[in-house]
């Protein structure tokens, strides 16, 4: 049904008019209240190519040459147009121009640089034709359109092809409720589901659409209040469910088809992300008490949101997931959210999650920057006690340990979160063994030897009564971790004060010939136990003295 130019009248048509050219532009036209005087503008577009002004005049008789009147009205409205240098000027009538009128317009851009055009009844008709939902928002008739296709739908469907018509026809009605949100809906089983969609880009400023939602305090928890501020408060995208018997009623504050308060329901919060160029690039950055900056973290954005609080950012930086909240108010605090998982990561990986754990364990202010630019800041408590840090210093020793080993031996592997104490204890002395350190190795206590039964003075003075100076070299030290090996290679076990537990008897076997298959216990002096160093470790021509492991709770050997 064409919409009946002749009957509208002035103020439905300026309507129609303003509600198909902000459809046409994509939401960039723009209706000036003439109240105050329109100053020769109805409606303005503005693009790269610049200003598009157009003039609204409801003469559905047209303005012929006995109308002198409108034509003059016509060119005052032009000329004040022309006050704001627009690059096109286009009257809006809805009739169909004689060649006279037309004529008429043409010549108002005599000696000026502005394209002048019309947009009549056949080109306003076109519109709404291409515009369809938007015609059968002024044209139909809602409630006898609906009962009527309401009737429909208890006919018998005859053919799949039917329910599809059927279900399109009924989002054509839908989208003809209102020129700005329509519904789209869904059937799973009993249920239907209705979701409401703007149908242009600037729906919500335009039409707002506001909910009120009023929860039973006594039946909801903190878990799920604290989840209500970040999602309502600040739009933080996580669900948060609220069943009915913690809902007093949700009200909707919009159009009048759509405004309504509702109980016994159930809620559902899924609120949408602001959509954010992948990649963006995001900083936390970290300062003392006295202002000095402490750390720099980068990362990427992930969403920004907003909500009746404030706003939020989320960045992922190195893998760990930060929310920031910062209220509109500026005198409060915005609060900062953590959360990081290390499993499956690299021991490099792992260290940069942890470092700025434990920056943020410390507390302090902080500050978040999207492209350089600052997103928001605010002060943390320290939350960490004295055994929350060392506890996590004690994990980046072992992932800095493990992430030594692995490179000294090109194997790489995700770092095991859990490990044997004996494993742990391999580990440590491995990476200062890479580091060119001597350490007291304490599985040495002591090294047996089997004879061959040849006789020699070296051997003689070893298993005498005086100690002597002893290094042996095993081909290889690994150690196991997680269920994986790793060799760093050839090591040294050595130490300057030996003796032989049971040299005496070795000595006199040597002598009678019986010595071969014998064993003799080597033991380093006063209850000490054997360094042991890489072989290939760098000489630095300084003494071997053996290096503390600096493991919390582990006791270094002598």
């Amino acid at each position: 049904m064409a919409i009946d130019w002749e009957r509208i009248g002035q103020p439905a048509f300026d309507r129609h008019v303003e509600a198909l050219l902000f459809r046409m532009f994509d939401g960039q036209a723009i209706a000036v209240n003439g109240r105050g005087g329109d100053e020769g503008i109805d409606v303005k577009v503005r693009s790269d190519a610049g200003l598009h002004i157009f003039q609204l005049k409801y003469h559905p008789d047209g303005f012929p040459g006995s109308h002198r009147g409108r034509r003059r009205a016509i060119q005052q409205s032009f000329r004040r147009a022309m006050q704001h240098d627009p690059v096109e000027w286009t009257l809006v009538v809805p009739c169909v121009l004689t060649a006279s009128e037309r004529s008429f317009v043409d010549k108002l851009s005599d000696d000026r640089a502005v394209k002048v055009s019309v947009m009549d009844r056949a080109a306003l008709d076109n519109g709404f034709a291409v515009h369809a939902d938007l015609e059968a928002t002024f044209t139909r008739d809602q409630a006898r359109e609906a009962a009527r296709d309401y009737g429909r739908e208890k006919a018998l469907l005859a053919e799949r092809g039917d329910l599809v018509e059927r279900v399109r026809a009924l989002g054509s009605r839908a989208d003809g409720i209102d020129p700005d949100w329509t519904w789209d809906f869904t059937r799973r089983g009993d249920m239907v589901i209705q979701t409401l969609r703007g149908q242009h880009a600037l729906a919500q400023e335009v039409s707002p659409v506001r909910l009120l939602l009023t929860p039973r305090a006594e039946a909801v928890d903190a878990g799920v209040r604290a989840a209500l501020n970040r999602a309502l408060g600040y739009g933080i995208a996580e669900e948060v469910r609220l069943d009915p018997e913690a809902v007093e009623s949700l009200s909707i504050e919009g159009p009048e088809w759509l405004t309504e308060t509702v109980t016994d329901v159930g809620v559902i919060w899924r609120p949408v992300p602001l959509v954010v160029e992948a990649g963006t690039a995001a900083e936390i950055q970290f300062s003392d008490t006295d202002g000095a900056r402490a750390g720099r973290y980068a990362g990427r954005l992930i969403a920004v949101g907003s909500g009746g609080v404030g706003r939020s950012v989320e960045a992922d930086v190195h893998g760990a997931r930060l929310q920031v909240l910062v209220p509109f108010d500026h005198q409060a605090a915005g609060t900062l959210r953590y959360s990081f998982d290390l499993e499956g990561r690299t021991p490099a990986e792992a260290m940069n999650v942890l470092r700025l754990y434990r920056r943020l364990l410390r507390g302090g202010s902080f500050q978040v920057n999207i492209n350089g630019q600052t997103a928001g800041s605010g002060t943390m408590a320290g939350t960490g006690s004295a055994s929350d840090v060392a506890e996590v210093d004690s994990l980046l020793l072992y992932l800095s340990d493990l992430d030594v080993v692995q490179g000294h031996c090109e194997t790489f592997f995700p770092a095991p979160l859990d490990c044997t104490g004996l494993e742990r204890i391999d580990l440590r002395i491995a990476r200062l063994l890479i580091e060119g350190r001597c350490v007291a190795y304490r599985p040495a206590r002591t090294i047996t030897v089997t004879l061959n039964g040849q006789d020699d003075p070296a051997l003689r003075a070893v298993l005498g009564q005086q100690p002597q100076c002893l290094r042996i070299s095993p081909p290889g030290f690994e150690i196991t971790l997680g269920g994986r090996s790793m060799d760093i290679g050839p090591v040294h076990l050595f130490h300057a004060r030996v003796v032989a537990d049971n040299g005496l008897q070795a000595v006199e076997a040597l002598r009678a010939g019986r010595a071969a298959g014998m064993k003799v216990v080597l033991r380093p002096q006063d209850g000490e136990h054997y360094r042991i160093y890489l072989a290939d470790a760098p000489d630095d021509n300084l003494p071997l003295i053996p290096s503390p492991l600096g493991l919390p709770g582990y006791t270094d050997p002598h």
